[in-house]
């Protein structure tokens, strides 16, 4: 299987439709869709399919859990077993309680930070004055960080969201310089210094893979 172009309207609208004719389906964030498509096909895992809900619900995450049980209930007919690549990401439990009642399997791990990182490796940072992005957010910025906080209208409000944290801790799924000079300039706008960790796709290619 070969990745899919994703332009920006897909993975913040209308998330991805299926793609691949595996017996396991993956439902993941849309956030997470060039990352499962490209796990899938650097490691041949035909035997998965892939469907994305819109990255654009972590904007509002009591949406989440209804999402993903509309899309369980829509395709678990046609496969044999349900991967969720969602962490909890702020619905408080309900998401792995919903998979355990479909029996369907799900990341361990609070939000996709944690899980690219590694659980134990984020956890250990003890982070609590850091903001964080991804690929996916860097390239996004505007769309999930800088607009829905108002900030392209009023950016005095920078110091009201950003006034108590210290750093933005870019995590790096792939080697992008590109992408690194605009996570830099994420956090110039945000007024915050800059880290790089390069964290590859972590705890997801384990959950991918196993």
């Amino acid at each position: 299987m070969n990745p899919v172009p994703l332009s920006d309207e897909a993975l913040r609208d209308q998330g991805l439709d299926q793609v691949g004719t595996g017996k396991t389906l993956v439902i993941a964030c849309g956030a997470l869709a060039r990352e499962v498509l490209a796990l899938i096909a650097a490691n041949g895992l035909d035997h998965l399919t892939l469907t994305c809900l819109p990255a654009i619900l972590h904007n509002t995450p009591e949406k989440i859990t209804p999402a993903v049980e509309a899309a369980i209930l829509k395709h678990r007919g046609k496969y044999d077993h349900i991967l969720v690549a969602y962490g909890d990401c702020g619905t408080g439990g309900q998401l792995q309680n919903l998979c355990e009642r479909y029996g369907a399997e799900m990341i361990s791990a609070p939000h996709c930070y944690s899980f690219f990182e590694g659980a134990e490796a984020f956890a250990a940072h003890g982070e609590v004055t850091s903001f964080y992005l991804t690929d996916f957010l860097a390239r996004q910025f505007d769309a999930f960080v800088w607009k829905p906080l108002g900030l392209d209208r009023y950016p005095d409000l920078r110091h009201m969201y950003f006034g108590n944290y210290e750093k933005l801790v870019y995590l790096a799924q792939t080697e992008d310089a590109d992408l690194t000079e605009t996570a830099r300039v994420c956090a110039d706008r945000l007024g915050l210094t800059f880290e790089r960790r390069f964290t590859g796709y972590g705890d997801l290619e384990r959950f991918i893979r196993a």
